[in-house]
């Protein structure tokens, strides 16, 4: 009997000291971390899906948003938040997206429910719907809409501003009905509009990819258009389909697009992939420009996340072009980590003030379990190399049942950079940032 349980001791006992030296070897966070929201006992559903902006002409003055229907704001750079409930009769129902105009008016976009009656509303989801607010994230108006187009449904939406007039652009996926199983009939689509008035009103919208999707909200869905505006004004979107990052541009405002749509990387596995542990999980892409006067300026980046290292693999990417879209970099692996486990859900923002790329997504490397931690990385070469920093203060362990939302996301400005991510504590979901300076 001792000859068994010898070796099995030293077995054991190796596996915890290489546990605990991978633990080891992970410094833990440098950064203080502040909660900005959690959960009551009671709530239907807890925060999630969360989106942050830093205000360009206050750096003090941060709004930030959560699933369903809660905005954020602090008045100290994210040291302490107040919270209060977003209204509007337009309906607020999830997928909240902030940005800043060049006059530090936050615009806060989301989806809609007209008749306040939820998942039983026929008209749920029938527009998309932007709010305003000109005192620092405090209060919002009523808001405004596009997109209105009963019973097609419109979902997924992102917002980006033209820094030099101010316009603003919204690109969405419209389903003609969702989770449709009929896919020769009912299609998805990319849509764009813009706001010439700060929001007052919207365009007429107009569809920008040339190969439209399915209805069952997987991989073979056209998803996770993102625009992003270059220093001479021109619109970049990219989006998921089919195994791939597609791209298109517009260099008069979003009147005309390519007539051929682009191909940014290879996505394999598709966007839609499964995480131990998370209900759903998705890759799909974050899109951004660099308008600063770095020496990288022009570049566009996209950043994603996919599993070619691995079904149970998933990497984060980004790739880069120089050239206005025209070719792009290889994709360049984000997460510098020796490990098979994985990161997921990331989110990328540029700081227009540097031009450095920042990229947050949750991040396994350091267990052998499904704990999970929150990972920034930043890139000041152009997007060639990523220095990675963990930034959570303590790993949490997410589960299936809990719905955890789709995204996190990240703002930076002149060093400081803001990131916000879900956690799951008891049972209960909480939004959180943490306070980053970087020279």
């Amino acid at each position: 009997m001792k000859h068994l349980v010898l070796p099995l001791l030293s077995a054991l006992l190796f596996s915890a000291c290489s546990f605990l030296k991978t633990r080891l070897e992970t410094p833990p966070s440098p950064y203080k971390n502040v909660q900005i929201h959690s959960a009551k006992a009671g709530d239907r559903i807890g925060p999630c899906e969360p989106t942050i902006c830093i205000n360009p002409t206050n750096p003090l003055s941060i709004a930030a948003g959560s699933v369903l229907n809660n905005y954020h704001w602090s008045e100290d750079g994210g040291a302490s938040w107040k919270t209060s409930t977003l209204v509007s009769s337009n309906g607020v129902f999830g997928d909240p997206v902030l940005i800043a105009d060049p006059k530090g008016h936050f615009y806060f976009a989301h989806l809609s429910d007209p008749e306040g009656k939820g998942w039983s509303s026929p008209k749920l989801l029938d527009r998309i719907v932007i709010q305003k607010s000109t005192d620092g994230g405090k209060t919002y108006d009523n808001g405004s809409f596009c997109g209105e187009n009963h019973p097609k449904d419109q979902d997924k939406q992102w917002l980006a501003v033209d820094p030099s007039n101010g316009h603003l652009y919204c690109t969405w996926t419209e389903f003609d009905l969702y989770n449709s199983k009929n896919t020769t009939k009912d299609k998805s689509r990319i849509l764009f509009a813009k706001s010439t008035d700060a929001g007052k009103s919207w365009t007429d919208v107009r569809k920008i990819n040339q190969y439209d999707g399915d209805c069952l909200d997987e991989d073979e869905t056209v998803e996770g258009a993102v625009p992003a505006v270059g220093p001479d004004g021109t619109i970049y979107v990219a989006w998921s389909w089919n195994s791939k990052i597609w791209f298109d541009k517009s260099v008069d405002g979003g009147k005309t697009w390519l007539e051929e749509d682009g191909i940014v990387a290879d996505q394999p596995g598709g966007w839609s992939y499964d995480v131990k542990k998370v209900s759903r999980c998705n890759g799909l892409p974050f899109t951004d420009c660099d308008r600063s006067q770095g020496p990288y300026r022009g570049t566009i980046y996209v950043n994603w996340t996919d599993q070619r290292n691995g079904a149970h693999n998933p990497d984060v990417f980004t790739a880069y072009s120089r050239d206005q879209g025209k070719t792009w970099s290889v994709p360049v692996r984000v997460n510098d980590d020796p490990t098979e486990r994985e990161q997921f859900f990331s989110s990328m923002t540029i700081d227009q003030a540097t031009g450095y790329v920042y990229c947050v997504f949750y991040d396994r490397r350091a267990y052998a379990d499904h704990q999970t931690d929150v990972w920034l990385a930043v890139s000041k070469d152009g997007g060639q190399t990523y220095q990675n920093t963990r930034i959570s203060a303590s790993p949490f362990e997410p589960k299936e049942k809990i719905f955890f939302g789709d995204y996190n996301h990240i703002s930076a400005y002149q060093g400081m950079v803001r990131p916000i991510w879900t956690r799951l504590e008891n049972g209960m979901l909480s939004v959180w940032t943490a306070l980053i300076q970087i020279d």
